[in-house]
């Protein structure tokens, strides 16, 4: 062993962790040239906002992408993890507009221009952040290729692909219904609006039907918005209202004459069965105000105030003006009465302000030319979802999709390039910045304020990362991605955008694959917010367990796309795993100081047992992680390493390890041991990167780094016949056991076995394992027969399959004493069981405890019961020896 690298007594993750990924880092392992001699592996980094800071649900998604890279690397593919952040339009410019009112100061203060170069400045400050903590985390991204969505690459990639879509007519300018943000003052697209239950009012108003004493009932649950109301609708079907249809009514306070018209979408069994239509505020009122050629009168201003066709209401809020005309409406006798009820508020992502739906005109993609090829290619599989249920859920966001709004009312992000002629009116979009109109040659141009809304930029991540819209070599070996790795949260946002202008510009899919995880929540099940206070700091994890047991825990909670619940205590148990490895590699290392390579030995079954797991496990890690089932590959190995190699061979290999009078046999045993740890580190490596590197640079090996090693291949060692012949030892070895711990048999007593198997084939290998028995077991000697003439007389037995069990006890215990003892434990047991039936059996203790606490004694009573039971046997059998 190199002293360099002696390993110490306890593993300390702060001791290894900072020094191999510098490490790493220096000796650029994690870059990728191109080489087209070597089949391609790459993944984008979903990339986080540049204002953020690592969080659960980035630490898994990064963690579940590093172990692909890692593996796919020790595959020999070229691979490329590209690693990136988004500039995050609102986000970023909320924290500089904050900053500037600590100042004193905003942006219109300090004008566009000036205002932009501090946004510059605040990420070139703090910016880095959370890439800086993915390094705690051990990502092996070519941080090289680090990449920023407002890059020149990047812009250049956003110019080509809006100039591109804006000539096929597929982008547009127009008047639509949008998500307003009162307080970000900006449009926000459909899936950033959080819907949250909120108890509200629905108010019943009768609006008076013209040249008629009748009146119609409308039911809504926003009366301010009823002076932009400019029709109602009725189902067609719904007979209380047909006579109607065609009709007018007279809008109470604004006196305005609207019609009453039939409409599919009315639901006839919610309210009245009358709904106020107010195009301007609401979005499915748009779309019947379309279909009905109704007028679209705004009533808001930007601010979410009143505006001046509110009338007298002008200049009020909404929440002021809703008080104000709920009172008037009353006073004038059209409030019928007012219901509470539960609904959902759509609210800013960013913010959690109330969303103010209105008309306004912005910049809009076309998305049904686009949405067509992007669900073919899920239709047809040539991109799959991983779990595939995710697959329908993609389809039916796509299905009923609306235009896509791009435009941001914002200063950071790419400005739309479009410029207006102040002479002539006309719109100019190219490519590079216009300074003459090109139909009047006036020089007077103003480029459009707004910018675009930041998954347009992102969506073009899979390519213009590579250097598009140049035919970059990248480009060439990297694209089309091997498989994209998200959150089941941004299929909307990011993942259906990337897939359609993927297809529009690189005429294929950006990943033949999307692996979908789930969402890291509480113990309770509950989403981590500031406000519940149940957030988990990554960085805190690691600087307490270190990243390798964070990685591991959030790899091995749970199955593909569904959520994982955060419980601290499988922290403690993946951190005994990775204490449990580096003992268990310690051990090895002590007892190959004088090893040397060379040809094995005679094998033992136990050796061809290992070797057989070993192989079975390289198999199944493999097969699970080719399936994106890391969980499960995760699974596999923790077994094998905890259950199979460190609980079973190290101890059977200790006999051999320290017999000194057949160093043969020791070396067999280090041979293994060697062959199958450092085979073991390399499959652990893409989940647990620093452990295994200090393992590995501490055994006998030649090379710089094991994430640069070959991925373990097999062998032929596989044996089923061997496993099925060990697993009959083992089930001897832990029955006989469970005997002595029964009969509480001193562990330093050895004691003789009898072994009755009647076939042949079993007697063999029980006399293949006969040593590996009395070495764990504590056998004095092993007998094993065929069939007994007599049962051994004061003996404890167990029956297994194709193999009796008998251990006699003469002599390794005082059977009266065993018996008193016994007898005692079953008196004191059903004194227990008498006090749980009488407290159960009590009528005022069952009506006046909780629920659980009754739940909770009815449990102890059962297991008061088995206990007496299984005390019961074990009497019989000591009476009987």
């Amino acid at each position: 062993m190199s002293e360099e690298f002696e390993m110490a007594k306890v593993y300390d993750p702060k001791d290894v962790e900072g020094k191999w990924y510098s490490y790493w880092e220096e000796k650029g392992f994690f870059h990728a040239e191109v080489d087209e001699s070597k089949p391609a592996f790459s993944i984008v980094m979903p990339p986080p906002n540049v204002t953020g800071a690592l969080h659960l649900g980035h630490a898994i998604d990064a963690t579940i992408q590093d172990v692909l890279t890692r593996y796919k690397r020790m595959q020999g593919f070229n691979t490329l993890w590209l690693p990136g952040t988004d500039h995050a339009g609102i986000a970023t410019q909320a924290k500089v507009e904050e900053q500037l009112r600590k100042e004193g100061t905003n942006k219109d203060e300090l004008g566009r221009e000036k205002f932009l170069e501090r946004v510059w400045d605040w990420k070139e400050q703090y910016g880095g952040r959370i890439t800086k903590q993915l390094r705690h985390l051990g990502a092996s991204c070519d941080w090289s290729r680090e990449r920023f969505t407002m890059d020149e690459g990047c812009s250049k990639a956003v110019r080509e692909v809006f100039v591109d879509l804006y000539k096929k007519g597929l982008i547009y300018r127009g008047n639509y219904i949008v998500n307003w943000c009162p307080h970000c003052h900006t449009t926000i697209s459909d899936i950033e609006v959080e819907h949250t239950d909120r108890e509200g009012h629905l108010w019943h108003l009768k609006y008076p039907v013209k040249d008629s004493d009748e009146f119609l009932v409308v039911a809504t649950t926003r009366p301010e918005t009823m002076l932009g109301d400019t029709g109602v609708a009725v189902h067609p079907d719904d007979e209380r209202y047909a006579h109607l249809v065609g009709k007018t009514i007279v809008l109470p306070i604004v006196n305005r004459e609207i019609p009453i018209f039939a409409d599919d979408y009315v639901d006839r069994e919610f309210g009245t069965g009358a709904v106020k239509v107010t195009p301007a505020h609401d979005p499915n009122d748009f779309e019947m105000g379309h279909r009905h050629h109704l007028e679209e009168i705004r009533v808001m201003d930007k601010e979410a105030r009143m505006n001046e066709n509110a009338g007298k209401y002008q200049g009020m809020d909404r929440d002021e003006a809703r008080k104000a005309i709920v009172k008037e409406l009353d006073e004038l006798g059209v409030l019928v009465k007012v219901e509470t009820l539960q609904h959902a508020v759509g609210e800013c992502y960013r913010c959690s302000t109330v969303i103010e739906p209105m008309v306004s005109q912005q910049w809009f993609v076309k998305m049904e030319p686009l949405t067509k090829p992007a669900m073919e290619v899920v239709q047809d599989s040539r991109l799959e979802f991983v779990p595939d249920r995710f697959s329908k859920i993609y389809l039916g966001w796509l299905e009923n999709i609306r235009d896509w709004c791009i435009s941001r009312q914002l200063w950071w992000g790419h400005r739309i390039p479009v410029w207006y002629c102040e002479d002539c009116g006309a719109e100019i979009c190219e490519k590079d910045d216009p300074t003459v109109c090109p139909k009047c040659g006036s020089t007077h141009l103003h480029q459009d304020p707004d910018v675009l809304d930041t998954w347009f930029s992102s969506g073009l991540w899979p390519f213009s990362t590579m250097g598009w819209p140049e035919p970059t070599p990248e480009l060439k070996q990297f694209y089309p991605t091997s498989v994209l790795v998200t959150g089941r949260d941004i299929i909307f946002f990011w993942v259906a955008r990337m897939i359609f202008t993927a297809l529009e510009f690189m005429k294929e899919v950006p990943f033949p694959k999307v692996m979908i995880h789930g969402l890291v929540l509480d113990a309770q099940g509950r989403k981590m917010s500031k406000s519940l206070g149940n957030g988990v700091d990554p960085i805190e994890v690691i600087e307490q367990y270190g990243a390798d047991t964070l990685r591991f825990m959030l790899i091995t909670g749970n199955t593909p796309g569904n959520d994982l619940r955060f419980h601290p205590e499988r922290l403690e148990a993946t951190r005994n795993f990775a204490n449990k490895i580096w003992n268990a590699s310690r051990f090895v290392l002590l007892n190959l100081e004088d090893y040397q390579d060379g040809p094995r030995g005679e094998l033992q079954l136990s050796d061809r047992w290992i070797l057989s797991r070993y192989e079975a496990t390289v198999n199944d890690v493999t097969d699970a992680l080719d399936r994106f089932d890391l969980g499960d590959a995760g699974r596999v190995l923790y077994e094998f390493i905890w259950n199979e190699f460190c609980d079973w061979y190290i101890e059977l290999a200790k006999a051999r390890l320290y017999d000194k009078e057949h160093p043969e046999a020791r070396h067999t045993v280090q041979s293994i041991l060697f062959e199958v740890i450092e085979g073991t580190m390399r499959l652990l490596h893409p989940f647990m990167p620093f452990l295994t590197e200090e393992i590995w640079h501490n055994l006998p090996v030649q090379g710089e780094s094991i994430m640069i090693q070959s991925w373990p291949e097999t062998s032929g060692y596989r044996v089923e016949n061997v496993e099925q012949q060990m697993v009959l030892i083992m089930d001897v070895i832990k029955a006989i056991r469970n005997i002595r711990a029964e009969m509480n048999v001193q562990p330093g007593k050895k004691a003789e076995i009898i072994l009755v198997a009647p076939e042949s084939e079993n007697r063999n290998v029980l006399a293949l394992g006969q040593g590996n028995i009395l070495h764990l077991a504590g056998g004095s000697k092993v007998d094993i027969v065929a069939e007994l003439e007599a049962k051994p007389s004061q003996a404890a037995s167990a029956v297994l399959a194709g193999v009796e069990v008998y251990l006699p006890l003469r002599g390794l215990l005082d059977l009266d004493k065993e018996i008193a003892r016994v007898e005692k434990e079953i008196a004191q047991a059903q004194q227990e069981l008498a006090r749980f039936e009488g407290k159960l059996g009590n009528s005022g203790f069952i009506a006046k405890a909780p629920e659980q606490v009754v739940a909770k004694e009815r449990e102890k009573l059962e297991a008061t019961k088995s206990r007496i039971s299984a005390l019961q046997i074990r009497l019989q059998e000591l009476q009987e020896a």
